[in-house]
């Protein structure tokens, strides 16, 4: 039983480790700026969700979804190092996903462009990234059915903790008010572009690795 303990938390510890929802809230605020707290937790909502499902898929099968599709570690990295950069770099230059670009859509349309990002770029790669599915597929892969529900389960609570933090955090935007937000935003951006260049030197690195064996 202490042994089971002991690998719950584990599991659960290395995967707050990769996805950190803490440092994602603020990201998380930076790409809903402008949206109604209707939106902010159907966004939220949905990439937790999307996550979820991501991580579950590869934590039951990921191996076997590589192989068939010839899918390799790095390549994921490398791609997702890329849109990850590119979200940054629209955040530094504040531009936001849903307000610059959809001003002259409907209600509906900017409530349906905002949902967007909830699948990409917050469920894959931010919250679901190649680390993530890296780690969910380790985990998985040490036991049997035991240790997948473990880890499908771990990561479970994670995602319930992420909503959590992603719609509480409305709460300091009214606090801190637009403009000190628009400064967050660029820092995440920045941040979130650095991030995607660290997946994407990581990708290269390990392709350079893989195929000069």
């Amino acid at each position: 039983m202490k042994e089971i303990i002991l690998h719950t938390i584990t599991v659960f510890m290395g995967f707050f480790a990769i996805m950190n929802p803490i440092a994602n809230t603020p990201i998380f605020l930076g790409l809903t700026n402008g949206a109604d707290h209707a939106t902010v937790k159907s966004v939220a909502l949905r990439s937790v969700i999307i996550a979820f499902i991501i991580v579950t898929i590869f934590a039951i099968s990921g191996k076997i979804i590589f192989d068939l599709f010839g899918i390799t570690l790095y390549a994921l990295r490398i791609t997702g190092g890329i849109l990850v950069f590119m979200i940054g770099f629209n955040m530094l230059q504040g531009k936001s996903e849903h307000t610059q670009s959809n001003k002259n859509l409907s209600a509906l349309e900017q409530k349906q462009a905002a949902l967007g990002i909830a699948v990409s770029p917050l469920a894959m790669p931010i919250l679901a990234g190649p680390g993530t599915i890296a780690t969910a597929m380790n985990f998985a892969a040490v036991g049997g059915n035991f240790e997948v529900v473990i880890t499908i389960l771990a990561f479970g609570v994670l995602c319930g903790i992420t909503f959590l933090l992603f719609v509480s955090g409305e709460a300091l935007i009214k606090a801190l008010g637009a403009s000190v937000l628009g400064v967050i935003t660029r820092m995440m951006g920045l941040i979130l572009a650095v991030i995607g260049m660290q997946m994407f030197i990581e990708g290269v690195h390990q392709a350079m690795t893989a195929l000069s064996l």
